[in-house]
């Protein structure tokens, strides 16, 4: 029995978590060697893992609107860490990062450039002054910030597009995973992961997500580190591969060059399923020029410092020190998978096409890659395909198509590793595409509920009343975001992209400029909110209808055309316009103090 306070016991708590988690895969790496189906074993897994993190939603069910907001402001500094890491480490980078660097080549790599860059912005720019400020939400600072309930309700708009966006695709990461564990169709699959990602965040707010993702955390990393070195050590790359990445990148080339490349006809390509990309990056090259590498790098840096439900979670920390603190951490649990996507796709690649590797395909006929369990599954969710262009009867480099999808969630199988390991990625995808989910619903959710009904429409409301606007809302934009993921406008990988630009567009100067300029108004940072989110949408929606963009800016980069004219119009209207009064201005110079009180103190 675990005795005194929970904060202090919790590095027993998810002590005790983590060995019966690893007890589990034991357990079901015995009854798959006793002969327990395979779908049973990714239901199980699936299950089980759920079913924790619905239990501690359960537990940490709350009345108290600090805790359901800021869950207490309680939350250690290395706790904070993980569950940040959780909230950020979405189905996009889980299940499809490694997709992308598989197909893409090193272009991919400007994401994980940008998405870990970005924290040093984080750390340096916002968290530890929007912590002093004492907010509950972001469009709560922006509010007091800069006053009057326009600047509230434009903060809204902006966070609502962008994080809406970013949770539709995970929600479709969710609905993938489920599809294949379960055996059930997509459309359904993506409700089936709805329901679990609102058992998580209904009842205890950023409380029961707080501790949820700390519990998912875990259970993505260790899905995610156990077959890289798995495979790494079977297929000769080392225990620990991440070392020689340039070898195995290296030989992969020589074997591509070895087998040579047959570019497919329109004719050819037409029959290959949609969403399916060839084995080889010479289908396409992304990044290609030093610009548009570091371009996509310097959106999603300004994207990550603009997103919500990334801010909000340093708004739980006990004090503005633990507020930086938190973001160290956040990068060190990060740096953990983002360091193994790269390594993943070289791996998974490497089992395909290596003919010295029993898993090998290329040079096999026909028939015996249709003959294999793992094709055959993966073929039936439509992430595999292979095709006899030539008609010579034997598999060529660009004779197969994958999904990018398929990359994580089916390279275990591929490397003949048991069939358990596959189940607990599958575990661990869920985690990634769930934590992140909770953290978006949740933040939409509560910049409504908190800063359009309490704030603006009724600010008298009774916390219990506030509460139950705040679930209600939970389902509603939870529902929408399904049936927008069933729909499958978007792939995974570029709906989150979009999403870190459509918050750098309208929130990422208002925000900074917020904290930094004090002659920084009201009208300049209305104008900087609705310009720049308009803008960067027209330029989206202007390049995805055949326009040819300028500056080297393309849809996976629109923000920072969004950015740029919300910059502009933030300082010349708000030059053109008086500046804050006074209180104004000796709040944003106190907001720069570490210590000290928090500005809003208790009036929450």
């Amino acid at each position: 029995m675990i005795k005194g306070n929970f904060i202090d016991n919790l590095p027993r708590v998810y002590g005790i978590y983590t060995g019966g988690f690893i007890g589990f895969i034991i357990i079901m790496a015995i009854a798959e060697q006793m002969g327990m189906s395979a779908k049973a074993i990714g239901i199980a897994f699936v299950a089980f893992t759920v079913f924790i993190y619905a239990l501690i939603g359960y537990l940490s069910r709350t009345a108290q609107a600090d805790a359901y907001y800021v869950a207490g402001r309680q939350v250690p500094t290395v706790f904070n860490g993980m569950a940040t890491a959780a909230d950020w480490m979405s189905g996009a980078s889980f299940v499809a990062m490694a997709g992308g660097i598989y197909f893409k080549g090193y272009g991919y790599m400007a994401l994980l450039v940008g998405w870990t860059g970005g924290y040093v912005l984080v750390a340096s720019l916002l968290a530890p002054y929007l912590r002093k400020f004492g907010c509950y939400t972001v469009p709560d600072f922006i509010g007091t910030r800069y006053g009057g309930n326009l600047a509230r309700f434009s903060a809204v708009v902006v966070l609502t597009v962008a994080s809406f966006t970013y949770v539709t695709a995970q929600i479709n990461a969710t609905g993938t995973i489920a599809s294949v564990a379960l055996d059930i169709p997509f459309q359904y699959a993506v409700y089936i992961g709805l329901i679990s990602i609102l058992l998580c965040s209904m009842l205890g707010g950023m409380r029961g997500v707080t501790w949820t993702q700390v519990a998912q955390y875990i259970v993505l990393i260790i899905a995610y580190l156990l077959p890289v070195f798995w495979i790494s050590n079977k297929i000769g790359a080392g225990f620990f591969p991440h070392f020689m990445l340039a070898d195995e990148v290296a030989r992969i080339a020589e074997l591509e060059q070895q087998y040579g490349f047959v570019k497919n006809s329109a004719a050819d390509l037409a029959n290959v399923p949609k969403g399916l990309a060839g084995i080889t990056k010479a289908h396409s090259a992304v990044n290609a020029t030093p610009w548009a590498f570091i371009s996509l790098a310097l959106a999603m840096m300004m994207g990550t410092a603009s997103l919500p439900h990334v801010m909000m979670r340093y708004f739980t920390t006990p004090s503005v020190k633990a507020a930086r603190k938190s973001v160290g951490w956040s990068l060190f649990f990060i740096f953990l998978l983002y360091s193994s996507a790269p390594m993943l796709a070289t791996l998974s690649k490497l089992s395909l096409i290596d003919p010295n590797l029993p898993t090998g395909i290329i040079g096999k006929t026909f028939a015996e890659v249709e003959a294999i369990d793992w094709y055959q599954n993966w073929n039936q969710a439509n992430l595999l395909f292979i095709s006899d262009f030539n008609g010579n009867g034997t598999v060529e480099l660009n004779e197969f198509f994958m999904g990018g999808k398929a990359v994580v969630l089916a390279t275990p199988e591929i490397a003949g590793l048991p069939y358990v390991i596959s189940g607990l990625v599958a575990a661990g995808g869920m985690a990634a595409a769930m934590s992140t989910a909770d953290g978006l619903i949740l933040a939409i959710a509560n910049a409504i509920s908190h800063d359009v009904y309490y704030k603006i429409i009724d600010p008298k409301a009774e916390t219990a009343k506030r509460l139950l606007v705040a679930r209600v809302l939970l389902v509603v934009i939870g529902f929408a975001g399904a049936t927008i993921a069933a729909m499958e406008i978007q792939g995974i990988l570029g709906s989150v992209i979009w999403a870190f630009d459509f918050a750098m567009s309208g929130l990422f100067f208002p925000l900074v400029l917020g904290v930094w300029w004090k002659r920084a108004n009201r009208q300049g940072a209305i104008a900087g909110m609705l310009g720049g989110l308009i803008a960067g949408a027209w330029y989206l929606v202007w390049v995805r209808t055949g326009g040819s963009g300028f500056l080297g800016i393309t849809q996976l980069t629109f923000g920072i055309f969004g950015s740029a004219v919300s910059l502009v119009l933030m300082v010349v209207v708000s030059l053109m316009t008086a500046e804050p009064d006074k209180a104004t201005q000796k709040m944003v110079d106190e907001v720069r103090v570490p210590s000290g009180k928090t500005i809003l103190g208790k009036s929450h």
